[in-house]
């Protein structure tokens, strides 16, 4: 990859069901650790989020609260545009499938398909989970229910609806799959994926009478279907492109790589596939799939008590501590747990570790040679390699890892050496071991500016030419 081309990275777009909570937190975070690496490489970037606002789950929480469909969805929105101050996130597109260039660019899509001979209509029996808004199996039932949503009651639906040839495209799937071994990551999410593709595809509905379910996009030339909710998403990866304007950020950006929860696999790495092979456009150019997080051990649920909401923890610890926990406490490729005696922990590792190395270098620094150090090379080639290996693999758990083996040496650095002691006996030798010191926290803190920005800002601020003490980076907890 040319370190200077345009680089476009995407979320999902959650559902506005319901308040933001920390499973999409961890996920905007990830694609802005992403988003943030490669604009210090030199790239211009674009990242993209948003909301997907059609659907059912949507019509009835609308339906539930007493209100318009689109007055909800405006009320929700609006609390997941506010993550970008709250968790410190760097998006420049947030694209709201209500908008009205996505609808344009849902038709014009759809209309693309159906002429390419990939849209047809049928009557058919199927059982359905709101909760997904996915067609279930009998295979993937438990105790007759969905696994994702045990909660709500499996639909058995019969109706007429349009469908889009899922099945013509699996042969194309598998090609791809095996001609990029890292278009999934990680590994056994493509072997999973693959597995479902060449175990047989099944076209898949694509429309929804509107006079069962109005809130959807209508279907071109026909106003008695509007579109179902995922073929009408996953198009917002493009929309907000401009595509179908035949836009100039579409043309210079896309294919992009697309960062999505385990429970989306399938939508994102063979239904849209197969939609844009379809449509004649590029296939993405990877998907990075990442795992649940439970809360104290449980999965998170509204009866429980124990959703997890990011505003709140934010306000407890602050945004780089919320960052720096989802990215090194959960497994980058694997299911997580939040505990607030964890987030503790972090939170004091970050204090002791890193503030502590920040604040004793500066205060030595200042005290011994009034913060004039001197300039010293230190060649980092090897660690920024280690480093840009984790980030290439999504793995931010191995890399903020990396970086802390470097903390924990610069502070057994200062405990070895004793700079402190050393001063009275060889003041050459005592600058010369602080001046590496400060040269490694240069370092330290250029890595850490994708994990936790404000606080690398604050290091670099301070370790300008002349080195300056500040007030600590995390202060004790009450």
């Amino acid at each position: 990859m040319n370190d200077k081309e345009n680089f476009y990275i995407t979320t999902t777009l959650p559902y506005v069901n319901a308040k933001p909570h920390i499973g999409f937190a961890l996920e905007i975070i990830q694609a802005d650790v992403i988003a943030r690496y490669n604009r210090n490489l030199g790239r211009s970037v674009i990242f993209n989020t948003g909301t997907d606002e059609h659907g059912k789950k949507i019509y009835e929480k609308a339906v539930e609260a007493g209100k318009e469909p689109q007055e909800y969805a405006d009320e929700y929105a609006e609390k997941f545009d506010a993550l970008k101050n709250a968790l410190n996130l760097t998006y420049d597109h947030f694209i709201r499938t209500t908008d009205e260039k996505h609808i344009r660019a849902a038709q014009k899509f759809w209309n693309i398909c159906s002429e390419n001979g990939d849209i047809y209509k049928k009557n058919y029996k199927t059982k359905y989970c709101v909760g997904c808004e996915l067609e279930i199996t009998d295979s993937e039932l438990l105790d007759g229910k969905c696994g994702t949503h045990p909660n709500r009651e499996i639909e058995h639906k019969n109706e007429e609806n349009y469908f889009f040839k899922f099945s013509r495209y699996q042969d194309k799937l598998i090609e791809l799959y095996e001609s990029n071994p890292n278009f999934v990551v990680p590994s056994n999410r493509l072997l999973e994926i693959k597995n479902f593709v060449e175990s047989g595809l099944q076209d898949f509905s694509i429309s929804r009478l509107k006079k069962k379910m109005p809130w959807g996009i209508e279907v071109p030339g026909d106003s008695d279907h509007v579109m179902y909710v995922w073929f009408d998403a996953l198009i917002n990866y493009i929309s907000t492109l401009d595509w179908q304007d035949d836009g100039k950020e579409f043309n210079e950006y896309w294919p992009g790589v697309q960062v999505a929860g385990k429970d989306n696999l399938r939508q994102q790495s063979a239904m849209w596939q197969a939609m844009l092979m379809s449509a004649g456009l590029p296939t993405s150019k990877q998907v990075f799939i990442h795992g649940f997080i439970t809360s104290e051990g449980r999965k998170m649920s509204k009866s429980l008590g124990n959703v997890v909401d990011p505003y709140q923890i934010v306000e407890n610890y602050g945004a780089d501590a919320v960052r720096y926990y989802l990215l090194r406490e959960m497994p980058s490729h694997a299911d997580g747990d939040y505990s607030e005696k964890r987030m503790n922990e972090r939170y004091s590792e970050l204090a002791n570790q890193l503030g502590n190395l920040v604040g004793r270098v500066a205060s030595m620094s200042n005290s011994y040679f009034q913060g004039n150090l001197d300039q010293v090379h230190i060649d980092f080639s090897l660690k920024k390699k280690q480093l840009k290996d984790d980030m290439t693999n999504y793995d931010f758990k191995k890399y903020v890892d990396h970086i802390f083996e470097s903390i924990s040496d610069a502070n057994e650095t200062i405990e070895k050496t004793k700079p402190f002691k050393l001063v009275k006996e060889d003041e050459n030798a005592a600058k010369k071991v602080l001046s590496e010191l400060a040269e490694n926290i240069r370092f330290i803190a250029d890595a850490l500016l994708p994990i936790i920005p404000e606080t690398a800002e604050e290091i670099l601020r301070r370790y300008g030419k002349l080195i300056l003490v500040g007030d600590p980076l995390f202060p004790k907890k009450d």
